[in-house]
């Protein structure tokens, strides 16, 4: 090893002088460079200095001499190891982080030892009459301590907080106030670390952060802080406390019950339960106060001008880009609540959020950046940014680094300032003039401004009553020049509303002023009243875009687009983020309108869940391919870090809302037919069941085993892998365990309904059928493996046995989620039942009752066809494959996959029971009913399918014709065409 002692006092003033001072330094730096600097070995160092750890009391000159020595020679250490090219970033911050926790925690000891000593041990009383318990001083570390980021000589941004009021006891004077008693122990802390001795200091001490910065008190309660967030918490300070954490020892009872009550606080402050785009703007705002601050310097001091911290392109901008996924998400996705930069830009890369080349640029402009800054503080211990302006020094620092010279340095500096720039841009700078539309089909904005203007609400007012008017005759002039004021202002706002292309202007320019009038949009606060104001006219101009293109892509309603956008917006006006979203992302306000325009109910269940707006930002979610495996591991995760039931039910809910509604998206744009959109969202939902099965599991205290030997059988429509947008899931529940453990299951059965079906503030999960399980609504809501087997195969009592309409059901259904090995004894099970003999005749009449009843019980009293429940529709359909599957499967194995009616009529064709004309001609007709049914859905037409289209009879519709049941291998006459 080359002489780094040499070469740091070369590089650095600051070394220099501390060599000259402390001939023994240089020594042990050459000893301690060899290897990295462990925390360990810090502790270790503090106790040969005299400071151990829980110290009694001791002079606070020695206490202050200890940590200066060790500070000068963790700094010249790692100053060697970093100009050596040994150590790298990571290495610097985290060993300076460490010093700076030791620092503080071993400086507590015997100065809370002596202050005690003095005033008394401070306490607090949690219950009333309830026993007196030692109270802590918390030391918050905010800034780049908070986060384990600390630069060689940065200030510790530190807050002080205490539990809860209360006094001192057993001290050798009269007792103070716990404020009291913190403000002196803070005020020594302080003194101890930063003031300037002949030994130098510890760290510079920055209390501006507290709540009221410079003139609030130096110490505050946890009730004092929860006060001041509520009250008077600024947006600045919400991404403060993003790093906050306590750095203060965290092993006694009173720091754990301390820490529980600040978390609990800091939380909710910081990170919102919804999606938070509003911080987009807020941050832009920050920054540029921050950028003014820097040129009004940069004019006082030229030198200080080119800042790799402040400055475009910098770190502050790297970290920013991090802060604002944190901000957004924070509240939804606990993981966002991590404090390290680079952590959560890897964590934004891995959620999709941010693209993996753009976070590995960001990743390595910010190690490069901070090596920078460290190389400039290296120098004198100075707290600087500025690059130097003296040629000497710029060649130094380019050398420092590896570069022939300044010049060849800056070029990589630029390079990755560019980059950061670039990005910084891409999130905060000025999307909406970016995204103003370039076509505005002949309307200037002052057009659009009066559309949407305060004359809307004026036009409907009564007239103003002239003072001057004295007679009845002056009265009705005046209210006949309102009334024309009126119709001809109407007259020319729908002019304007025609030519935009509008179908029906009156009706449209009604809407537009009852929303200006409403007093939910007249209470809006001035920034969200703004947001709104842009939003609904950029709605015009693009709605006007989708009215005079006659191309087919852009085909939908501009008159239902504006109305169903306007409903959305009264929807999400009181959440500020919605709109801030809307307003940031243009594209998304694009994809927003083409929604609401191309299905009534994908725009209703949009307003129902407003959160979903976010996924409308992710053009590579839309783009990928379905990972279930991915998704549930994503969700398992969230799930086991949520904060409670609730949130455990919030995240079930928002993360199957966000998956249908991509599913959604994708069904609009064309890109899925009905059978893949069902796949998906049977398997959408198989995973969902999963999940939650487990997450419920655990929260049941009587729980006698780790992992449930329970499962989730699906029938009829996620079953058969049919499941529709809206569609109920008909499921029954198995377990396979010790007689003893029934009451158990039935508990958590009964929860697991209760988390699929309740609706909570994220909306409801699934609507739940268990009526065919056995004995329906009067049987047991969970069915042991062995009953299940015996009631399907009609073994034991005969009196409680599967009736022929449940072996149909039978048919559709599968094993969904849960124990896999009860899935399995399921399979063999339904594998069994379907291959039993059956007589055609019999089974005809069980069959045709059964179909005579479920029509009796959704009669068609119009002249519409009913898709599913008409002669010839679905049901028919259904039941007809039904029949010859439980016919023939003991003949025909192939029959027993649950592979679904199309399939299994094609199925039929093959094995000659079905003439293959037929079969095509009733699939067809079921894939076109199908189709209808699902459009009929996105259009709005509810549950009862019904349709005058003429469609029926061009599909070829089928009936059951009971007397044409017989037995043989053709079932001619079982099918005919309509």
């Amino acid at each position: 090893m080359t002489d780094i002692a040499a070469l740091s006092s070369a590089y650095s003033r600051y070394a220099s002088r501390q060599f000259q001072a402390r001939p023994e330094l240089q020594a042990r730096v050459l000893q301690l460079a060899g290897a990295p600097l462990t925390r360990s070995w810090m502790a270790g160092r503090l106790t040969e200095l005299g400071v151990p750890e829980d110290a009694p009391t001791m002079p606070e000159n020695d206490l202050r001499r200890a940590l200066r020595q060790l500070r000068a020679e963790v700094f010249c250490t790692l100053m060697a190891r970093d100009l050596q090219g040994v150590a790298d970033v990571a290495e610097v911050t985290a060993a300076m982080s460490d010093l700076a926790e030791l620092a503080i925690q071993r400086a507590l000891a015997p100065l809370s030892a002596e202050l005690e000593a003095v005033f008394g041990a401070p306490q607090v009383q949690l219950d009333e009459g309830g026993a007196a318990l030692p109270a802590t001083l918390g030391v918050v570390g905010m800034g780049k301590l908070g986060g384990r980021e600390l630069n060689v000589s940065s200030d510790i941004d530190l807050i002080f907080v205490y539990e809860d009021d209360g006094e001192t006891a057993g001290g050798a004077r009269a007792a103070i106030s716990n404020q009291e008693y913190f403000s002196r122990l803070g005020r020594r802390l302080i003194g101890a670390l930063a003031e300037m001795t002949a030994d130098g200091y510890v760290f510079r001490v920055d209390m501006r952060l507290r709540p009221n910065g410079d003139s609030g008190p130096l110490v505050c309660s946890i009730g004092m802080l929860e006060e001041y967030f509520y009250v008077q918490g600024r947006e600045w300070e919400r991404y403060a406390w993003i790093k906050g954490r306590l750095v203060s020892e965290l092993d006694s009872p009173a720091a754990l019950r301390l820490s529980s009550q600040l978390e609990s606080r800091v939380i909710p402050f910081v990170y919102r339960r919804y999606l938070d785009y509003g911080v987009i703007g807020a941050i832009r705002s920050l920054h540029q106060q921050i950028r003014q601050e820097a040129a009004r310097r940069a004019l006082m001091r030229p030198e200080k001008a080119d800042d790799v911290k402040l400055g475009r392109g910098g770190i502050r901008e790297i970290e920013f880009s991090a802060q604002v996924f944190q901000l957004i998400r924070g509240g939804q996705d606990a993981a966002f609540r991590v404090r390290p930069t680079l952590q959560v830009l890897e964590l934004a890369a891995s959620r999709g959020l941010l693209a993996a080349s753009v976070c590995e640029q960001l990743a390595q402009a910010y190690r490069f950046l901070r090596r920078v800054e460290h190389r400039l503080q290296y120098v004198d211990d100075a707290q600087t940014h500025a690059l130097p302006v003296d040629p000497l020094a710029r060649e130094s620092l380019a050398r420092s680094l590896g570069f022939a010279d300044f010049a060849a340095f800056q070029v990589v500096l630029d390079g990755h300032r560019q980059c950061v720039e670039q990005e910084f841009d891409q999130i905060f700078a000025g999307k909406v003039e970016q995204g103003s539309p370039a076509d505005t089909n002949g309307f200037d904005v002052l057009d659009l401004d009066w559309i949407w203007c305060d004359a809307l609400a004026d036009a409907d007012a009564p007239p103003n009553a002239d003072a001057n008017a004295h007679t009845d005759t002056d009265r009705q002039r005046d209210s006949h020049d309102a009334d024309e004021a009126r119709s001809e202002f109407n007259a020319r706002l729908d002019a304007q509303l025609t030519q935009l292309g509008m179908a029906d202007p009156v009706t449209l320019r009604e809407r537009l002023r009852a929303t200006r009038m409403s007093s939910r949009y007249q209470g809006l606060p001035v920034i969200s009243k703004q947001r709104f104001n842009l939003l609904v006219q950029r709605a015009l101009l693009s709605a006007s875009r989708y009215g005079q293109n006659g191309t087919a892509a852009l085909s939908l309603d501009p008159d239902a687009m504006l109305t169903r956008f306007l409903d959305l917006l009264e929807a999400i006006s009181r959440r500020g983020a919605y709109l801030a979203l809307l307003s940031e992302y243009p594209a998304a306000l694009e994809r927003v309108l083409a929604v609401l325009g191309g299905s009534r109910w994908a725009a209703g269940y949009l307003n129902s869940h407003p959160q979903l707006l976010d996924e409308l930002l992710d053009d590579e979610a839309l783009a990928s391919p379905f990972d279930w495996p991915a998704f549930k591991t994503l969700l398992r995760s969230r799930i086991a870090a949520a904060d409670g039931v609730e949130q455990q039910m919030d995240l079930l809910r928002h993360a199957h809302h966000a998956e249908v509604f991509r599913i959604l998206l994708l069904d609009l744009a064309g890109r899925m037919t009905v059978e893949v959109i069902s796949d998906r969202l049977s398997e959408l939902a198989d995973v969902v069941l999963d999940v939650t099965l487990e997450a419920v599991w655990k929260t049941l205290p009587r729980r006698h085993r780790e992992v449930p030997q329970f499962a989730v059988i699906a029938y009829g429509k996620l079953g058969g892998k049919e499941l529709g947008y809206a569609s109920d899931l008909d499921i029954i529940f198995l377990y396979d365990d010790a007689e003893d453990a029934a009451e158990i299951y039935a508990t958590f059965a009964r929860r697991l309904v209760m988390w699929l079906t309740t609706a909570t503030g994220a909306g409801t999960l699934f609507d739940i059928d268990l009526r065919l399980r056995p004995n329906g609504a009067s049987g047991l809501m969970v069915t042991s493996l062995n009953a299940f087997r015996a009631y399907q195969l009609r073994e034991g009592d005969a009196a409680n046995t599967a009736w022929v309409w449940e072996h149909q059901a039978l048919s559709r259904a599968r094993y969904s989620a849960g124990d896999a090995a009860i899935g399995a004894a399921f399979d063999e099970i339904r594998t069994r039942v379907l291959a039993l003999p059956r007589d055609a005749a019999a089974l005809a009449a069980e069959i045709i009752a059964m179909r005579t009843r479920v029509a009796a019980g959704h009669p068609n009293r119009s002249a519409l066809f009913d898709l599913k429940h008409d002669r010839g529709g679905m049901v028919d359909i259904e039941f007809t494959v039904q029949y010859l599957v439980l016919l023939h499967a003991s003949a025909h194995p192939a029959l027993l996959r649950n592979a679904g009616n199309i399939s299994l009529l094609r199925e039929l064709a093959q094995l000659g029971l079905l003439a293959t004309e037929l079969a095509e001609q009733v699939g067809n007709a079921y894939r076109l009913y199908r189709k209808l049914q699902h459009k009929m859905r996105l259009d709005g037409g509810g549950s009862a399918g019904r349709t005058g289209t003429g469609d029926e009879g061009e599909c070829g519709g089928v009936s059951l014709v009971g007397a044409n049941f017989h037995n043989g291998s053709g079932v001619g006459g079982v099918l005919i065409a309509r």
